[in-house]
């Protein structure tokens, strides 16, 4: 048996009024989800994320692979950092630190701009050797998602994601708390570094959004868990452009296969994951496959980017796996978000997402398609750790 999941990050939402009050799951064309929700094994409803606990793509995604959040959660940054490869000292404690836009005093931009690895790796360097020493460090990553380290610091720094608070002011949503004071520097002699370095500058000639402030979040210890291969007697792998959930894959034990074209973003190479995740299957019995950008869409409110992303997505990543595992016989399929991201609040919700399960062997028809609505009439899963077991084991 071979078992492939397909995660849509934050493609769930809410319904819009532009759309004829429909979900853009609902009106965007998908035939090869509608096709697996019509033959499902298993549908409906999951909470993936906690009431105490971000209703992140962190705590979603660990509870998608089957790992209960309150046992195994210690933060975000930490699996950003199993991701890169920064080995964690016991008393390290890791933030994401995102480069993002300030304008006018408001977080104007949680992504500078979509700011290119290459660009912001010079800033990275350049943040380090000037704001770095044995406590504080700054690893470069991705895009406008990076790195930071602090030895010996408290993990109880109150910190918001600046994704949430995108327009609002800088003043009202600064780090609280024990060890807010360090936070808050580190923020404020950034913002005096990166004004005028020449990356920025060449940025803003562009007519693009500079870099021009740090903004640390979701910090942690590094978290201690079970391999997924002692949990489900499988190995598998994992395909995403995005270091949080290859953060995931080091520290649950699975492969972490890096696809050329994957940006975590709208022009990521759908098909090439789908290709990268069939050839691994050949080897393993199960992939994870991770696509951002319905998520990246819905942060900055672009509907017709949010419906497009959905639609590559499933001719792409969904009808390529649906063809091409059939190569393997029998297999299992599901296609998920990790939560909602609602377009009208352009962050996170914790709502339950719609869930679909596909057996190869399985042949009913249950007259449904793939959307929120119709997902509500199977099973409504409230332990969303608990999906994992279903989809591989066959029950909860």
């Amino acid at each position: 048996m071979k078992y492939a999941v397909i995660l849509g990050d934050g493609m769930s939402d809410y319904p819009i009024k532009e759309l004829g009050d429909k979900t853009p799951l609902t009106y965007a064309n998908t035939p090869n989800m509608d096709h697996l929700a019509d033959h499902a094994l298993h549908y409906g409803l999951a909470h993936t994320t906690l009431q105490d606990l971000p209703a992140g793509s962190d705590v979603a995604n660990l509870s998608v692979l089957g790992y209960d959040p309150e046992k195994y959660y210690t933060g975000r940054g930490p699996l950003e950092a199993g991701s890169m490869g920064v080995k964690l000292k016991q008393d390290d404690i890791a933030f994401r630190c995102n480069l993002i836009t300030i304008e006018n005093e408001n977080i104007s931009d949680y992504s500078a701009g979509h700011i290119t690895s290459e660009e912001a790796a010079v800033l990275m360097k350049y943040l380090d050797e000037n704001l770095g020493d044995e406590r504080v460090r700054f690893y470069p990553g991705i895009s406008y998602r990076h790195l930071l380290v602090i030895n010996k610091f408290t993990p109880d720094t109150l910190c918001t994601p600046p994704h949430d608070v995108l327009g609002q002011p800088v003043a009202d949503n600064l780090p609280e708390g024990e060890g807010s004071e360090e936070i808050i520097e580190l923020i404020k002699k950034s913002r005096n570094l990166l004004k005028d370095h020449p990356v920025n500058k060449k940025r803003i000639a562009a007519g693009k959004n500079p870099a021009n402030s740090i903004w640390p979040w979701g910090q942690g210890k590094t978290p201690s868990m079970p391999s997924f291969r002692e949990k489900y007697n499988i190995n598998g792998s994992v395909i995403s452009a995005v270091d949080l959930i290859k953060g995931l894959g080091v520290f649950s034990g699975l492969e972490v296969i890096n696809v050329p074209g994957a940006t975590g973003y709208l022009d990521t190479d759908y098909e090439a994951k789908a290709r990268y995740a069939l050839e691994s299957l050949k080897s393993k019995d199960f992939v994870f496959i991770h696509v951002e950008a319905a998520d990246e869409a819905s942060h900055e409110g672009k509907l017709k980017e949010k419906i497009m992303a959905i639609e590559d997505l499933d001719k792409k990543v969904v009808g390529t796996m649906l063809e091409g595992m059939k190569a393997f016989g029998e297999f299992k399929l599901m296609v998920l978000p990790d939560h909602p991201t609602p377009l009208s609040i352009k962050t996170h919700a914790r709502d339950p997402v719609p869930y679909v399960i596909y057996y190869s062997g399985h042949n009913n028809e249950n007259n449904i398609s793939y959307d929120e609505m119709s997902m509500k009439k199977g099973l409504l899963i409230k332990e969303g750790y608990r999906l994992m077991d279903l989809f591989i084991k066959g029950s909860l």
